[in-house]
């Protein structure tokens, strides 16, 4: 009875934790946290310099004393310490007002489908190390399904793909349950990483990663283009060692990103290869939904709708649909208690 009292002071969060980005939903104020999971560390004193959108500014610009480090990849903990002080950070960053006797919040986190049991616990050890009292995993692709309102409790079939920052998650749900799935981790960091590579093959140019993820949002398509687009490329030539811009257009980009978007393809194809008859046949009419930040890439849909003869729609507001679900799950504890695969009683 207490408890109950104490829940309508205490916050309850719905947390995103990506590799690319970190985003924080507020039950009753929505998504008030959606900056990128960077954090800049000072090595002489072990402090933390800066976290989110101050840290990635300082990529790639930092002097020897000064790393800047992404603590997650492909989605799962590589530095459990660096990752506990940014959710600590962020939960700080939501809790600014609040006195600290009733900031120890509920949370609800997605994760990728691909981790190991000792991840999953990682996950939730790092959210209560951060202050939270009550800590639920769910899968990043249930987790977006939920956000974009597909009917997962029912006995249909829905195709869900999650391109996110380190992985793809490839995702056939039914019945409050994902029944097969796909992760692979090629994703919008190695999309970047492709287009560094380009740069340096055909152009003796080095890139920086943030000149590459520029490059992908303003030129980057899965097919060609109706109208032709040129982006200026700037970095260090590899043979004078001097700055160097040079022109590069869409298709040029889409050279360099295809045989990764081909694998992304390939992999989708293959979810539906071992997926039960009667599902195809449920997602063959329904179609599939794309959604995370990979979605958002020109042309992403006809890429997959041609590749498997389904319909592809994207997710209204792709990036944040699985922030979107964990809130929702907030709010449905029974449902909760069917997606989670890290509960506070595991």
């Amino acid at each position: 009875m207490l408890d109950r009292f104490f829940q309508k002071f205490r916050k309850e969060l719905g947390v995103d934790l990506g590799t690319a980005n970190t985003l924080v939903y507020v039950k009753g104020r929505g998504i008030v946290i959606n900056e990128p999971s960077v954090v800049a560390v000072n090595t002489k004193t072990e402090q933390i310099l800066a976290v989110g959108n101050e840290a990635k500014e300082m990529l790639g610009k930092t002097p020897p004393h000064i790393t800047t480090t992404r603590p997650l990849t492909g989605g799962i903990i590589s530095d459990f310490e660096v990752t506990e002080k940014m959710l600590r950070y962020f939960i700080d960053k939501v809790n600014e007002d609040e006195s600290s006797f009733f900031s120890r919040p509920r949370v609800v986190i997605g994760a990728p489908l691909d981790i190991t049991e000792v991840e999953r616990k990682a996950i939730g050890d790092a959210a209560t190390n951060a202050g939270a009292r009550e800590v639920w995993v769910v899968e990043e692709p249930m987790a977006a399904a939920i956000g974009s309102r597909l009917p997962v409790r029912e006995p249909l079939g829905n195709l869900i793909v999650e391109i996110g920052g380190g992985t793809s998650e490839i995702a056939v749900i039914s019945l409050s349950g994902i029944v097969t799935w796909k992760s692979v981790k090629i994703a919008g960091d190695e999309l970047n990483r492709n287009i560094m590579q380009y740069a340096r093959e055909q152009f003796n140019l080095l890139l920086g990663e943030r000149q590459a993820e520029d490059i992908k949002i303003k030129i980057g398509s899965a097919v060609e283009l109706s109208e032709p687009m040129e982006y200026p490329m700037r970095g260090r030539d590899l043979v004078s060692g001097l700055p160097k811009e040079v022109m590069i257009n869409d298709s040029q980009v889409r050279e360099a990103i295809i045989k990764s978007l081909r694998t992304i393809v390939d992999n989708i194809k293959a979810t539906l290869e071992v997926s039960p008859p009667e599902l195809v046949a449920d997602i063959h009419e329904r179609g599939l939904l794309l959604s995370g930040g990979g979605a958002l890439l020109r042309g992403m849909d006809q890429l997959i709708a041609r590749a498997t003869e389904i319909p592809v729609r994207l997710a209204d507001d792709p990036l944040t649909a699985v922030v979107r679900g964990c809130g929702i799950l907030l709010d449905e504890p029974e449902l909760l208690k069917e997606v989670a695969i890290l509960s506070p009683h595991n």
